[in-house]
């Protein structure tokens, strides 16, 4: 089990790796290597001998391999992301790249996206490290870059240009999932991941004809593009349910007590309550309009317009996504993904999302372990090229009225003390056996 020692490194760590400062702005716009740097570190001391990668100059993968004590098994990734995003520092009731621990409680950007679970992961190798502990599987540990944009410079760099430090990987856990959802009436709920819906991000552009903005002008680009982006932002997506989704359907109904008619989904997530945002987000594909560019001069018409849409579709639901995009862009507005990635399914039959409940059951057994589908996405995406199949287990035990989803890009990112402690009880206790 984790000792008194990894429980301190886990919160001096995470404190540490947030006043890094390795905001992802995009556009190549970031840093990673100084936190890259102080995780090789980490694993060196832990007597592992750390790879450092890069696509771009300062954009630092970090790589390492545990050996298991079972040769015959399959080796399993444990990965997590180095950058985050942008932090207003006004914003904020702390500097976001602090560190600060203040009344038992992590505050900075990272804190929980996800910079305490990069800090969990070598708190436990360095754990075991001290103790003489093998795990039963080879586990690949990676720190990656570029997650919060195209992740072109990390696990696809990765995947891509080094698969073999991944030989034998058959299955990954990282971010989102076995935290404490508190559904209001007493109930502790630990959704882990099981699927991520696939990332569609769109490029709008409608043309017309340029001209003087007091002429009558029946072919606006401006006029063309709201139209698109009004239709699309209006649209309601029929259901899909996937595997996942109809097993944390079926598990949240049977918690509750209500009976599982699939027949009326709209209607089981009213009678879940709060529950519901758990599957809400993922019993359909979605796209929302997010940024607007036009024009140049108040009194001009412009020749083109352009709009991005931030859509997601499930497993299996690409098809009819493209598809709903080329009715509701219409005839005079073009569409393309300016980044595209695939959707994720993941058995929640597998021995190993079994282990995952024992492991939380264990140190939280007032808890209800349910699985649920991302509805965004992470570095799982990429590194599902090399046949990995990817779960969210990055354990967190939260009080009640901290909303951790909430957090995720928000201000005043923060983790409680205890949450970590036990998180890395939970991560020790899942990779020994995993």
């Amino acid at each position: 089990m984790a000792d008194q020692q990894a429980r301190d490194e886990v919160v001096r760590f995470t404190s540490d790796l947030i006043r890094i400062d390795t905001t992802n702005r995009g556009g190549g716009d970031c840093q990673e290597r100084p936190a890259a740097e102080y995780a090789a570190e980490q694993l060196a001391g832990a007597g592992l001998q750390p790879m450092m990668l890069e696509r771009t100059k300062g954009r630092t993968n970090v790589v390492a391999r545990i050996e298991g004590s079972d040769p015959s098994a399959d080796a399993l990734l444990v990965h997590g992301h180095l950058d985050v995003v942008p932090a207003e520092a006004a914003d904020w009731s702390v500097h976001p790249f602090s560190g600060e621990i203040r009344d038992g409680v992590v505050w900075g950007r990272g804190a929980v996206d996800m910079k305490n679970m990069d800090a969990m992961i070598l708190a436990v190798v360095r754990g075991w490290a001290r103790q003489g502990v093998r795990p039963r599987r080879d586990l690949v540990i990676a720190f990656t870059a570029d997650e919060e944009a195209s992740a072109e410079d990390g696990s696809g760099f990765l995947a891509d240009e080094h698969p073999e430090l991944f030989e034998g990987c058959t299955e990954g856990v990282s971010e989102s999932g076995a935290f404490t959802f508190h559904d209001g009436a007493g109930r502790q709920i630990y959704p882990i991941a099981a699927g991520e819906r696939g990332t569609g991000w769109l490029k709008l552009t409608a043309r017309g004809r340029a001209g003087h903005g007091s002429k009558v002008n029946k072919e606006n680009a401006v006029t063309r593009l709201a139209a698109a982006v009004t239709r699309i932002g209006e649209h309601e997506w029929p259901l899909r349910l996937t595997p996942t989704v109809r097993a944390a359907l079926a598990e949240l109904a049977a918690l509750y007590g209500i009976e599982t008619d699939l027949t009326d989904v709209d209607r089981l997530l009213e009678k879940l309550g709060p529950a519901a945002k758990l599957v809400e987000a993922t019993v359909r594909n979605s796209a929302n309009p997010t940024m607007l560019e036009a024009g140049y001069k108040l009194n001009v018409i412009p020749g083109e317009a352009v709009a991005y849409v931030d859509g997601r579709y499930l497993p299996g639901g690409e098809e009819e996504f493209r598809t709903t995009l080329d009715l509701l862009t219409g005839p005079d507005v073009d569409w393309e993904f300016s980044h595209r990635e695939v959707a994720l399914q993941a058995p929640v039959d597998s021995p190993t999302y079994a282990r995952m409940r024992a492991a939380v059951e264990e140190f939280a057994p007032e808890g209800h372990v349910v699985p649920y589908c991302m509805s965004g996405g992470t570095d799982a995406k990429q590194f599902s090229r090399l046949g990995i199949t990817g779960y969210g287990f990055a354990p967190l035990k939260l009080p009640e009225g901290f909303d951790y989803q909430a957090l995720f890009h928000g201000v005043d990112e923060r983790v409680p003390v205890e949450a970590l402690h036990f998180g890395v009880r939970v991560l020790d206790r899942f990779l020994r056996t995993a």
